[in-house]
C-alpha cells in the first residue's frame, strides 16, 4: 500500500504533455462548477473526461457528506478510473472544493483520440488502473455489504464484487467493533446489501449490483457486433484483447467473474513471466483492461442461454432475460465449470461451508477451523496451500492414489511438504452435517467411515463444459466438449462444424487444460476471425 501511494504521488507530478491537453481541448468543452457543486453523483455514467483547469475537485464520503480523502484534484490533473473505459458508472461523489474550470470531452470522442495517441493512452489507463487499485484496497464506494458470513446470498455479491475488483465496504456480523455495529444498526441487524447512505437492497444478487453500478451495460443501445464472445476466462479475455487490437466490433459476456475458473486460484506459479506467482484474477484483470484500452467491453454478469442462425449467416444469442445480442462470428470461450458432488444437503450449505473458489474472500471462513479440499488437480493445489495461512489444518481428499497424473509436480511436493496440509488418498465425502451452516463431514475410506469437523468444504473436481446453450449448431464429443479441427474436417484447429463458430479454451475437445495454453488459443484464433469477417465482405 505505501509503495501504490508513492506511484500515485509520483503520477500526480507527471502533467499531460502540453500537445496532449490541446488535443482535449479540441474535442471538449470548457465547464465551470462554483464550490459545492456535485462534479459527478454515485451511478452517474462516466460518459465525459474532465480535465482540470483550475480550482479543486473533492471525493465525498458518501455516508457523512464530508470530504473522503485528504488528497484531491487539481491543475493539470482529471478524474475518472478504469471504468470509463467499459463505460461504467462512477462509484464515488466528487464535488468542486472551490470554484473550479475544466474541460469535459465526449467519452467516445476521448477514446478515439486515446487510440490515436499511444503515449496519451499509456499516461490515463496506468492513472485510472492504479485509482481503481486504491478504491478496492482501501474500500472506498458506495456499496456496503454486511452479513456475508450469515448469508449465501449477500456472500454471492460480496464474491461477485471481489473476483471482478469492484470496491466495497464489508462488514461481518461477528465483529465488535463500533463502526459494524453502526452499520447493523441500519440494518436492523440483518444481512443485507447498503447501495448509498441509505438505500437497502431487496433481495440482493449480483446481477442487480451490476445494474446499480453500471456494469451489466445497456446494451439494447448496440445490438450488432463483429464478434461476441461468451466466456471471460483466460481465452476469451486473450481473444478480447487480439480483437480490439485488430480493428473488431468485439463484445465479451460473462455470467459470473471475468477470469472464469482461473480466477478462483489463487496463485499461479508456473505461468511465464512472473516467478513469484500472480493470482487468477490479477492476471485476467490486466489482459481485461488491455482489452478495454483497445475497445472491447465487457458485460457481466449475464448468461447466454441459447443461439440461433440467422439467412445471412450471423448468429443471435438469447440473453438470460430474453435480451438478444447479434454478430457476425462467435467465439466459444466458456471453458468448464467444478462438478457438484451428488450428495444430500449439498445445495443448501454452498455458500453456507461450502465453496468452489478459494480466494481471499473464502479463505477468512477459516480462520477458527480446518479446512478441507476435494481434488488432485492444480486448482485443488494451490487452494489447498494458500488455504494453510489461515486455516489451523487443510485436508485435501483425493479419489485416487496418487497426484502425478493430475498435479503438477512442484506443487504436489510442497503439498507433501508441508506440515498443515495432510493429503488422504482414496478417499471420498459420503455425508455432510450441518444446518444454517456446515459443521462436519464424513470421510470415507475402504476402511471405512470417519467424521471431521469442519465449517469449510471447498469442492474443486471434475470439468463439466459450458456448451448447453450452443443449441445443437456444434458438433460436441461424448462428454460435451465441442469439436474442432480435423475431428469435423476443418484446416485449422479452432474451427467447428459450423462456418462463423469457433471455440477455444477448456471447452474445447482435446484442449490442454492450462491457462498459457487458453490464453495462448485465444491469442492465435483472432487472426483466422478476422480472415472470415473479411471474406463475408467479399
Amino acid at each position: 500500500m505505501e509503495q501504490l501511494g508513492q506511484d500515485l504521488e509520483t503520477m500526480r507530478r507527471v502533467p499531460l504533455a502540453d500537445a496532449h491537453v490541446d488535443a482535449i481541448c479540441e474535442i471538449g468543452e470548457e465547464k465551470t462548477y462554483t464550490a459545492g457543486t456535485i462534479v459527478s453523483d454515485l451511478g452517474d455514467p462516466m460518459d465525459t473526461f474532465v480535465y482540470v483547469l483550475e480550482g479543486e475537485i473533492e471525493v465525498v464520503d458518501p455516508k457523512s457528506g464530508e470530504r473522503l480523502m485528504e488528497s484531491s484534484l487539481g491543475p493539470t490533473q482529471f478524474m475518472g478510473e478504469i471504468g470509463f473505459l467499459n463505460a461504467g458508472v462512477h462509484y464515488l461523489k466528487m464535488r468542486a472544493a472551490k470554484d473550479t474550470r475544466v474541460i469535459e470531452a465526449p467519452r467516445a470522442a476521448m477514446l478515439d483520440l486515446m487510440s490515436r495517441i499511444p503515449e496519451l493512452s499509456d499516461h490515463i489507463i496506468t492513472v485510472f488502473a492504479a485509482r481503481r487499485r486504491k478504491q478496492f484496497e482501501l474500500r472506498n464506494s458506495a456499496v456496503t455489504i454486511i452479513g456475508a458470513d450469515r448469508d449465501p446470498k449477500v456472500q454471492a455479491v460480496e464474491q461477485f464484487m471481489s473476483r471482478n475488483r469492484i470496491p466495497f465496504q464489508s462488514f461481518d456480523m461477528d465483529a465488535r467493533d463500533a463502526e459494524t455495529a453502526k452499520v447493523c444498526d441500519l440494518t436492523g441487524h440483518q444481512p443485507s446489501v447498503m447501495l448509498g447512505t441509505d438505500q437497502k437492497m431487496d433481495d440482493p444478487t449480483p446481477r442487480k449490483v451490476a445494474q446499480y453500478l453500471g456494469l451489466d451495460l445497456n446494451i439494447c443501445s448496440q445490438r450488432d457486433f463483429d464478434l461476441l464472445i461468451v466466456g471471460g476466462g483466460p481465452a476469451g479475455v486473450a481473444a478480447a484483447v487480439y480483437a480490439g487490437s485488430e480493428g473488431l466490433d468485439a463484445l465479451v459476456i460473462e455470467d459470473t467473474a471475468i477470469g472464469g475458473q482461473a480466477g478462483t486460484s489463487s496463485r499461479i506459479e508456473n505461468y511465464m513471466g512472473f516467478p513469484t506467482g500472480i493470482s487468477g484474477t490479477d492476471l485476467t484483470w490486466r489482459g481485461q483492461i488491455q482489452a478495454m484500452k483497445f475497445g472491447t467491453r465487457f458485460v457481466m454478469p449475464r448468461r447466454v442461454k441459447g443461439l440461433e442462425k440467422r439467412e445471412d449467416g450471423s448468429f443471435c444469442a438469447t440473453l438470460d432475460d430474453g435480451d438478444q445480442i447479434c454478430a457476425k462470428a462467435i467465439l466459444v470461450s466458456t471453458g468448464v465449470q467444478y462438478r457438484r458432488l451428488p450428495i444430500e444437503k449439498l445445495e443448501e450449505l454452498e455458500g453456507a461451508g461450502v465453496f468452489y473458489s478459494a480466494t481471499e474472500m473464502e479463505a477468512r471462513f477459516c480462520a477458527n477451523t480446518e479446512a478441507v479440499v476435494i481434488g488432485g488437480g492444480n486448482s485443488a493445489g494451490q487452494a489447498a496451500m494458500y488455504l494453510s495461512r489461515s486455516a489451523k489444518h487443510v485436508h485435501l481428499v483425493v479419489r485416487s492414489g496418487s497426484l502425478a497424473a493430475s498435479m503438477s509436480s512442484y506443487l504436489s511436493s510442497r503439498l507433501e511438504a508441508d506440515p498443515k496440509v495432510t493429503i488422504h488418498y482414496h478417499t471420498q465425502i459420503s455425508e455432510l452435517h450441518g444446518d444454517d451452516w456446515l459443521n462436519g463431514i464424513t470421510f470415507k475410506t475402504p476402511e471405512g467411515e470417519t467424521r471431521h469437523d469442519t465449517s469449510a468444504l471447498f469442492i474443486m473436481i471434475g470439468a463439466a463444459p459450458n456448451t448447453d446453450w450452443l443449441s445443437g449448431l456444434v458438433e460436441t464429443d461424448d462428454k460435451g466438449f465441442v469439436l474442432t479441427g480435423a475431428c469435423v474436417g476443418r484446416e485449422t484447429p479452432f474451427e467447428t462444424g459450423t462456418d462463423g463458430i469457433f471455440a477455444v479454451g477448456d471447452v474445447r475437445s482435446g484442449s490442454v487444460k492450462r491457462v498459457a495454453s487458453a490464453v495462448g488459443e485465444g491469442s492465435v484464433v483472432v487472426s483466422r476471425i478476422w480472415t472470415y469477417l473479411d471474406s463475408l465482405k467479399e
